[in-house]
């Protein structure tokens, strides 16, 4: 979820970063799920999360279903925790159709 420098052996950039985003009105998370997640990247969103949930929005955009989310996680019990705070108060928009990239490709 972090970038590279904020591995697991640099915890006081990573605390910095994860509080700063913690504060941000609106924080969007894109592209959620395209590529694998790191056991470490899911305590971060974990605790980013439940840092933001009920005092902040976040925006989230996907190409993997909803229902994929949680076997994406990989991790019952931290996936249950994450999804319950991405879940709880949120509202969900599916699009259907073809994607406006090929769209705008075509013409």
């Amino acid at each position: 979820m972090l970038p590279g420098p904020c591995q697991p052996s640099n915890k006081g950039l990573e605390a910095t970063l994860t509080a700063q985003l913690a504060r941000l009105d609106l924080l969007i998370l894109d592209d959620f799920g395209i590529a694998p997640i790191a056991a470490h990247e899911r305590n971060e969103l974990l605790e980013l999360l439940d840092d933001r949930v009920g005092t902040r929005s976040t925006l989230i955009t996907s190409q993997l279903p909803v229902t994929a989310w949680h076997a994406w996680l990989d991790e019952s019990t931290l996936a249950d925790a994450i999804l319950e705070r991405i879940v709880h108060g949120s509202h969900k928009l599916a699009l259907k159709g073809e994607s406006m990239r090929k769209l705008t490709k075509a013409a």
